[in-house]
């Protein structure tokens, strides 16, 4: 099977084309466990598979590394769009790609025949509890600054779907944080029914954040675009920054607006492809 390495700020995927690699889909899971593996496989946050779509010009099929299916990578979904253009499957510059039934919209940039930096849109923050999902009083309720209990400690989190759900905690330092203690605390706890991503983010000014993230199913990533998204809408419901934001992630910065008006939130970054090879599946 051929694939293509890719990442978006250290979030690094196996990515693969669909259209000429047949899996099974009851294989996947265990395949993408081992590409996945950083000692024994090829090493990634997980597999990514790019297949044709009659809704999009392309569909983005997202496995995290413990083989468990994603609804939504913002890093991996740029990192697509240099992958179809950069291969010549498309010569476009604008094109729409839909990933378990949601349709993202991404304008690239291109220098020397290549894509440098994709902006998506990644459409509108969700903020209702049962559908981020989060279990609250009420299904209608919007979890913002509230408290929750997680291990010995409260923590208060403002929860955001970004076609997958987020659970932002702002804290004063970020850089100490015991992360491998904490995320998969709040990545199983009972109220998401669903698993959860957890943000944990330092307000540096009102133009700027510093973040770390615990992707479920993956644990501690170098970057997360749905998970920035997440955090610029948190900090700006709870009255802490500015509606663009520059978040600060440990693979590098991504760029990330809420058009309050519209409703809609765009991220700016990069993707950069690292290897190609072949590997038995």
């Amino acid at each position: 099977m051929k694939f293509t390495k890719m990442h978006g700020c250290g979030n690094d995927y196996i990515y693969v084309d669909g259209a000429k690699e047949k899996i099974a889909e009851d294989k996947k899971p265990d395949l993408v466990r081992r590409l996945s593996d950083r000692h024994f496989g090829i090493g990634g946050d997980g597999v990514i598979f790019i297949n044709p779509s009659s809704e999009a010009d392309f569909e983005m099929e997202m496995y995290n590394m413990d083989g468990s299916r994603a609804e939504m990578c913002g890093n991996g979904i740029r990192c697509v769009a240099k992958f179809v253009y950069d291969k010549g499957l498309t010569d476009k510059t604008s094109i729409s790609i839909v990933s378990c039934g949601k349709i993202k919209y991404l304008d690239l940039t291109v220098s020397g025949g290549k894509v440098t930096l994709v902006k998506v849109n990644m459409g509108s923050p969700i903020l209702r509890a049962a559908d981020i999902p989060v279990i609250a009083d009420t299904e209608d309720e919007e979890i913002v600054g509230k408290r929750i209990e997680v291990g010995p400690q409260i923590y208060e989190m403002t929860c955001v779907s970004m076609g997958n759900p987020h659970a932002v905690v702002f804290m004063e330092d970020v850089a100490n944080l015991d992360i491998e203690k904490i995320g998969p605390l709040f990545e199983n706890h009972v109220r998401f029914p669903n698993r959860t991503n957890t943000e944990f983010v330092k307000i540096i000014d009102k133009n700027t954040v510093e973040m770390r993230v615990w992707e479920r199913g993956t644990g501690e990533t170098l970057a997360c675009g749905t998970g920035a998204c997440a955090t610029v809408v948190a900090c700006v419901l709870n009255g802490l920054t500015n509606d663009t934001v520059t978040v600060k992630l440990l693979g590098g910065s991504l760029k990330i607006q809420w058009d309050r008006q519209a409703n809609l939130v765009y991220m700016t970054g990069p993707a950069a492809t690292v290897f190609e090879g072949e590997a038995e599946v």
